[in-house]
């Protein structure tokens, strides 16, 4: 199997900073696609606030609209490992976020993999 954990959430002031990580691990790995950050809050659907692809010119990186400017994914030191920096946050960015891995494993049809998320909460 797959895994993808999520950590260094937490609370946080408006205006505040965060930088919580994801990294995906297992066996037989061959190529990464891309890595995806998902936030779904309480009542709201998941959306997609940052992607990463590697791709065969170099990195790609887009945001949703809602975070654009404040929010800014990049590759960590470790192997298939991403960080989110949440600069400027607003209560409004309060959600769990959820890393979601897309991937080539050797033999398995599955090339995507969700982590279980981290709590991001934005209060005074």
């Amino acid at each position: 199997q797959v895994q993808v954990v999520e950590s260094g959430g937490g609370l946080v002031e408006p205006g505040g900073s965060l930088r919580p990580s994801c990294a995906a691990s297992g066996d037989m790995i061959t190529r990464m696609y891309s890595m995806e950050w998902h936030r779904q809050a309480p009542g709201k659907e998941r959306e997609l606030v940052a992607v990463l692809r590697d791709t065969s010119r170099g990195d790609e990186t887009d945001y949703a609209d809602s975070v654009k400017g404040r929010f800014t994914i990049s590759r960590d030191n470790a192997e298939y490992a991403v960080y989110l920096q949440m600069n400027s946050l607003k209560p409004e960015d309060t959600a769990v976020y959820y890393c979601k891995a897309n991937l080539k494993r050797f033999g398995d049809p599955r090339n995507e993999w969700w982590g279980q998320g981290t709590q991001v909460t934005v209060s005074s």
